[in-house]
């Protein structure tokens, strides 16, 4: 293996040469690193390290001993972008011990596609409970990069990207002052933004800083020194203060860096799974990836809808009987709504029917601070649950249940065994979890370590129910979809329901795959068709950006196991030559190929299904019009293929005539190159099937 060690300093390579890292001490005897691909610096000096109110583990150090070794894998994931996915890394652990005796590992593993690092902390003669206030984790650039960032924000990430270099960001985050969570202070979080994070260097490398693993830890974000360009981790605190609480033996989540010259390898990379421990679940066999549309749109859409069944809680607040109370008129969640949709799905071959505002407790968005809480087992009078249940089973379509916690965390665990057992009993294996609001006990953050450590319990429990999980309004994902592959998705990030309120430009489905998607899948709600809002009347303006063609494309380049159609199934009814492609595409991928890729700009992908020989492509482009080429000399040689092109028509625009697309069908093989023009905020969608 090509590895220099002495007993201070160490270097060692990638696989493959391309990445060099070297890790030595300072003076003060401070950990340092420093990483470089191609011989450009990606990341310069750089301190390492961690503080406690019990010790200090961030100098005075000398490096005891070094060990080094080489892994060279293929796993086979139970769902993803690839049925196949290489493990290979060079490992360096520098075994560190202070003045004061405390002992700590620092473990790296160099990709050819980035690297990771964690520490580890053995057991000590002295400290073994840690109080952290600090990690001291830097990530120094040599110049001032640019970068796409969203502000530090302890309870959400449901913001649009800004494009900005490293010495403008202060100023950058000035745009959202006052959407800080009450309890942040603005001062504090002034120049931090969230993870992941990508960069772009002048000279050509894309540079992606994350974490894998998160596990007992609180969520780390980063601080921004615009004049050093430094990086420094920034770990979200409960609201006393303290980073996290730690018993030793303890290992740290790992912080990631995946670094290229090719924009393609970002999308590609599987660095942050292959971070993660292999699946804790022993029989995945109950693991079913799924389509699914849902009572959910409708809610959004300006029709006067409501998840409450009533309006008259304020005039009885003490009325648990839901019996006693009028109904609003304008609850979708209820039996012959449901029912329609179950028909739909039934008719189109989609999986599954999600169905929010089914249960008791709606009527107050801070029920459980005030009048009402959610039950997770009874469902509002006008949701005859026995009989859809017997009803979807009979069409071959399944239910998924939405449990809305308001963020009550401690309440939800305390009724999750009776929640679980009452979906298995009514033939449910998947949920939607959410957690609006802020969070319950008050000390907690939606990033700190008590709400991660919520989310491991949920997952935890959740596989011993067989139950899927898709969280949203959770700690960004870091790869435990590996671990933990019953966790399906998670929104984590602004999606498609913002298309109501206020719309996402083309650009921000540009970069998500860059940035939160490489943690895991997202859901993104994708499969708009009615992007005029004021179509749906009532006081209802503005516009979706995006066209028809491009939703469709967003199947491809927001690739997950857990994909909804979003919108009302009258909508989808109108284009029905449109929504096959919703009905054909796959949600399980044998291979994956990046084609063409620049963040918030433009991507161009190929996925080939995992249950056949079809291959599908998406290609998507910002508010500029582009011709994408598209090269299909992946398919295997000699064979031909039928494409079936859903593309923006020559005058579509994502804000003048959105719902304009064509569809043709071309013969095709593996010295073909499509040139497809995108129109503005547009994509086109491509489904290739071989010549029997």
């Amino acid at each position: 293996m090509p590895a220099v060690i002495s007993m201070t300093a160490a270097t060692i390579t990638s696989p493959n040469g391309s990445i060099v890292l070297n890790v030595d001490v300072n003076s003060v005897g401070e950990p340092y690193y420093n990483l470089s691909y191609k011989d450009k610096p990606v990341i310069i000096d750089s301190k390492l390290g961690l503080a406690a109110k019990e010790a200090k583990f961030t100098d005075q150090f000398k490096i005891l001993s070094t060990d080094t070794a080489s892994f060279n894998e293929t796993w086979q994931p139970v769902w993803g972008e690839f049925s196949e996915i290489v493990n290979h890394y060079n490992q360096l652990e520098v075994n560190l011990e202070n003045s004061n005796g405390l002992l700590m590992t620092v473990c790296f593993r160099v990709f050819d596609d980035g690297m990771g690092f964690r520490y580890e902390f053995p057991l000590q003669d002295k400290a073994n409970y840690l109080a952290v206030l600090d990690e001291v984790t830097e990530f120094n650039m040599p110049a001032n990069n640019t970068m796409w960032v969203i502000p530090g924000d302890y309870d959400t990430d449901e913001y649009l990207f800004t494009e900005t270099r490293i010495s403008d960001v202060t100023d950058a985050l000035k745009k959202y002052n006052g959407v800080h969570s009450e309890s942040q202070r603005e001062k504090e979080l002034e120049s931090t933004v969230q993870t992941p994070l990508l960069m772009k260097s002048d000279d050509g490398l894309y540079i992606n800083v994350h974490e894998a693993a998160l596990i007992g830890y609180p969520a780390m974000q980063l601080d921004v020194d615009t004049t050093t360009y430094s990086l420094k981790s920034h770990l979200t605190p409960d609201k006393l203060g303290v980073r996290g609480y730690l018993q030793l033996p303890f290992n740290t989540p790992w912080r990631t860096i995946i670094v290229s010259d090719d924009a393609r390898d970002i999308l590609a990379s599987q660095l942050i799974l292959n971070l993660n421990e292999p699946s804790k679940i022993e029989d995945t066999s109950w693991i079913k990836p799924m389509k699914f549309i849902g009572v959910w749109w409708e809610m959004f859409t300006g029709r006067q809808k409501t998840w409450a069944y009533s309006d008259d809680y304020r005039a009885k607040p003490g009325v648990t009987d839901y019996t006693k109370l009028k109904p609003n008129g304008r609850h979708p969640a209820n039996t012959e709504n449901v029912k329609k949709y179950i028909d739909f799905a039934a008719k189109h071959g989609i999986d599954a029917v999600l169905v929010e505002g089914w249960n008791e407790g709606w009527e107050d968005w801070a029920s459980y601070r005030k009048n009402r809480q959610f039950l997770f087992d009874k469902p509002y009078p006008d949701f005859d649950l026995p009989y859809l249940r017997d009803y979807a089973k009979e069409k071959g379509v399944k239910l998924v249940m939405h449990h809305e916690t308001a963020a009550n965390a401690l309440d939800y665990e305390r009724q999750l065994d009776k929640a679980f057992q009452f979906m298995k009993d009514n033939n449910y294996d998947a949920v939607k979890t959410g957690y609006v609001g802020a969070i319950i006990p008050r000390s907690e953050h939606h990033t700190s370590q008590g709400m991660v450590d919520h989310a491991q319990y949920v997952i935890e429990k959740a596989a011993e129910y067989e139950i899927m999980i898709d969280s949203h309004e959770a700690p960004r994902p870091t790869g435990l979809i590996r671990t933990y592959p019953n966790w399906l998705a998670q929104e984590s990030a602004r999606g498609g329901e913002f298309e109501s309120m206020g719309g996402n430009p083309p650009s921000h489905t540009a970069l998500l795959p860059f940035t939160r998607l490489k943690g895991g899948p997202m859901d993104y709600t994708p499969g708009l068709f009615q992007t005029d809002l004021s179509y749906y009347g009532e006081g209802k303006d503005g516009k979706a950006m995006t066209t028809l063609a491009r939703q469709l494309a967003l199947y491809l380049t927001m690739p997950s196991p857990m994909q909804m159609a979003a919108d009302l199934p009258e909508n989808y009814e109108r284009f029905p030559d449109a929504f096959q492609f919703i009905e054909d595409v796959p949600v399980e991928w044998r291979d994956s190929k990046y084609l063409e890729a620049e963040p918030a700009q433009y991507i161009t992908v190929a996925r080939l299904d995992k249950n056949s020989d079809d291959w599908y492509i998406g290609a998507i482009t910002d508010d500029t019009p582009r011709e994408a080429v598209i090269d299909l000399s992946f398919l295997p040689a000699g064979e031909k293929f039928i494409a079936t092109i859903y593309a923006d028509a020559p005058d579509a625009d994502w804000e003048t005539n959105p719902q304009a697309y064509t569809i043709k069908k071309v013969n095709v093989n593996n010295k073909t190159k499509l040139k497809q023009k995108l129109a503005r905020g547009g994509g086109a969608a491509i489904r290739l099937q071989p010549v029997k």
